[in-house]
């Protein structure tokens, strides 16, 4: 099997330091008695033998780390509508619905005068065209203001008759009376025209008003220009559903569980979505009520979200703004706190958290990428020398430049001035890492492995003055020169996959005494 090439340049060196002094004896005078347990070879170091094995190899690459938490992000207070916005937003509506009141009560009554208006100007002209029909129609023919729109004939000859001058006399009423009717009738019809408007404009305003509301109802905050935070967690601290993460007036925001970041408050009639789902799921695990409808806010929910503020002393109203819930996939440590007791709450980080799954974090060179995989075991090494097995959950594939590029330096696990990936591993098992928390550790990475190998010792290796390697192989009182071809070295174990037409498993092999 191929060595991955790092380690095998390094070992390959390490191996033939190693094996050249021996070489040197064995090349000299290969077989001088070397073959004996002990033996010495004129002055040449003392050798053992070793037997050559199948076993299973596996390479390692040793790095360093850093040990603490997995998923670290910040709880931030939301932007929202504050508490007094919200009021003044249901103040509008209730201002603007008094106005449309108004304007619908005047309709009737301006409908009314307008339609009697209208029938006292048919009225009058009726009775115009029966008192001006006639002698009585010539008679005020000369007059200008009838508004019957008739001209009367010139040069008609005028009755000095009594019954004339009467019918003359009403004619001319008939017309003031008809004027002064069509005044009043364009004076109703004005009046319910703007009636009209007046309600158009009302309605428009109070539609305006209602959906100014349902946005600052939907955006509703629990904290205002007035709020403080009166509560904070301590570093280092768990947080699990249902308790506390901090205060604000009194009023606590409180954990629940789920992989939702709330953008609008939750209240009756809001539409159905994977935050109302997540709140649901975190009441009734909470014990507040069963069957809450899914992903949909229904009376069962705004029941539980009541049996919930009460209980945690919040104020009961049904309805949870924006603020008094967090959402985390689960418990979660404090790091770090942004916000002090006492001081004005503003949207923005409150508390930096991580989950309560440790986690070992690599900043693995960038040309070491292709020798590692998500599932690879590795093995952990702690402060106290203690090692704990794990495997690599992610290996990132953005590299990073090393912080001080500019001054040559490089990464700790990386070429001088290299770029680096970031390595994420899970420990698989948590409880042997206690409470450690940004502490330095070591990782062994197995990057290669081998089944069934054929394996001999490292220091087993001989340099071969033409280049490659052999061993030196001892058969009863014979001792011979094998060439050999390498493949993984164990570094654990300090042996090494050999390969060669004369090498066999069981075979006895000279070695450096220990």
């Amino acid at each position: 099997m191929r060595v991955s090439s790092p380690r095998r340049v390094t070992l390959a060196a390490v191996a033939l330091v190693v094996a050249i002094g021996a070489a040197a004896v064995v090349l000299s005078e290969p077989f001088d008695e070397a073959g004996k347990p002990g033996g010495v070879a004129d002055g040449a170091s003392q050798t053992s033998l070793a037997t050559v094995t199948r076993q299973s190899l596996s390479s390692q690459t040793e790095v360093n780390a850093t040990l603490g938490y997995a998923g670290a992000t910040n709880v931030r207070l939301p932007s929202g509508t504050s508490p007094s916005a919200v009021a003044q937003a249901e103040q509008a509506v209730s201002s603007s619905e008094r106005m449309l009141q108004s304007a619908q009560a005047s309709l009737p009554a301006d409908t009314l005068s307008l339609a009697n208006a209208r029938a006292l100007v048919s009225a009058a002209r009726a009775k115009e065209a029966v008192d001006c029909a006639g002698e009585g129609a010539a008679a005020e023919a000369p007059s200008a203001s009838t508004g019957t729109g008739e001209a009367a004939t010139s040069g008609s000859p005028a009755s000095d008759s009594p019954t004339s001058g009467e019918s003359s006399s009403a004619c001319a009423g008939d017309a003031q009376a008809l004027a002064s009717d069509r005044q009043s009738s364009l004076a109703a019809a004005a009046k319910l025209q703007g009636d009209r408007a007046a309600l158009s404009s009302a309605q428009a305003a109070l539609q305006s008003a209602e959906s100014s509301a349902a946005a600052a109802r939907a955006s509703a905050s629990d904290y205002g220009p007035g709020s403080v935070f009166t509560m904070l967690p301590a570093v280092g601290q768990t947080i699990a559903r249902g308790q506390s993460m901090f205060a604000l007036s009194g009023q606590p925001t409180v954990l629940m569980y789920g992989a939702v970041t709330p953008t609008r408050a939750f209240a009756a009639g809001m539409a159905p979505g994977s935050d109302v789902a997540a709140l649901n799921a975190s009441l009734e695990a909470l014990g507040y009520g069963t069957a809450l409808g899914g992903d949909a806010f229904g009376a069962r929910t705004q029941a539980a979200i009541r049996a919930f503020q009460a209980a945690r002393g919040m104020t009961v109203t049904g309805a949870l703004a924006l603020g008094s819930v967090v959402f985390e996939r689960g418990p979660v440590r404090v790091t770090s706190v942004m916000a002090e007791l006492g001081a004005s709450a503003a949207p923005g980080p409150v508390l930096a958290v991580t989950s309560t799954h440790p986690q070992v974090t690599i900043a693995l060179s960038a040309a070491q990428q292709s020798s590692v995989r998500v599932g690879d075991r590795v093995s952990i090494t702690l402060p106290d020398e203690q090692t704990t097995p794990g495997a690599i959950a992610s290996v990132g594939t953005v590299a990073k430049a090393p912080a001080n590029k500019e001054s040559g330096g490089g990464g700790e696990n990386g070429e001088e001035g290299g770029a680096t990936i970031e390595v994420s591993v899970t420990p698989s098992e948590p409880r042997a890492l206690g409470h450690l928390d940004e502490a330095p550790v070591s990782v062994s990475i197995t990057t290669a492995s081998a089944a069934n190998a054929l394996c001999v010792p490292i220091d087993a290796l001989l340099a071969l003055a033409g280049g490659g390697y052999a061993l030196e192989v001892v058969e009863g009182a014979a001792h011979r020169l094998e060439a050999v071809s390498l493949g993984l070295f164990d570094d654990a174990e300090g042996l090494v996959q050999v390969s060669g037409k004369g090498v066999a498993a069981g075979q006895r092999v000279v070695v450096p005494a220990t």
